[in-house]
């Protein structure tokens, strides 16, 4: 049976334990592991998209003044910081794993090539996006949608930090927020709802890819939304 071909996107944030800030090396082992329980399942090949949140942020651009062109870089430069801590965390589980970088920096990861991605997705490597999509005024949201379009991933994995779904409203500041199970990216577009950007949602919809949205903190729900278990809410055209 052929493998399906999907893409996790994780936050930055999500790396760096209760802290929000940096990299958390226990907690990095811990997804890692996750992933490696996912991996290990045999059904899937796995690609990996990581933010840069815990390294830096637009609201400390905005107090220090960058503009946001460079602040996007910077940005970037934090997520390809973030594919190298997981990359190592994996390969230390031997999980053979490749970090692929839209930005030009050769001694530490490959440049992005799709040919080049697909094969190393083909030969059982997790493959970890990292850099954006190499431009500002992108989020790593939007990276994530294009990569899963590129690859031809069927869904998207979208691995919250403390979050079980999409709701009407913030669940954390509204104790009567409603869990949305099934939503059409459509409903996410016209509602405005915050699961991803709406350059990333547009993607997917045109795309035809799935969007699974769950939370990650709780032990084996990364193998358990692959397994198709109802763990949070799933976006569909």
């Amino acid at each position: 049976m052929a493998k399906k071909r999907i893409l996790i996107k994780l936050s930055g944030e999500a790396l760096s334990g209760k802290t929000g800030i940096g990299i958390d090396p226990l907690t990095v082992k811990k997804i890692a592991k996750e992933i490696k329980s996912a991996y290990d399942l045999g059904l899937c090949e796995i690609s990996i998209v990581v933010g840069g949140g815990n390294i830096f942020r637009g609201k400390l651009a905005d107090e220090m003044g960058i503009e946001r062109a460079s602040a996007d870089y910077m940005g970037m430069i934090g997520t390809i910081i973030n594919a190298l801590a997981l990359q190592n965390s994996l390969e230390a589980l031997k999980v053979d794993t490749r970090v692929m970088s839209s930005l030009n920096i050769p001694e530490v990861a490959e440049p992005y090539i799709r040919r080049k991605a697909i094969s190393h997705l083909e030969k059982d490597r997790i493959v970890i996006f990292g850099g954006g999509t190499g431009n500002p005024f992108f989020t790593t949201d939007t990276t994530s949608a294009l990569r899963a379009a590129e690859m031809d991933c069927t869904i998207i994995y979208m691995a919250k930090n403390g979050v079980d779904g999409v709701y009407d409203k913030d669940p954390k500041t509204n104790s009567d927020a409603v869990k949305y199970q099934k939503l059409t990216h459509e409903d996410i577009l016209k509602n405005g709802l915050h699961v991803m950007d709406s350059t990333a949602a547009a993607l997917c919809n045109d795309n035809n890819i799935d969007i699974c949205v769950f939370d990650m903190n709780v032990e084996g729900n990364i193998k358990r939304a692959i397994l198709g278990e109802n763990i949070g809410t799933m976006i569909r055209k």
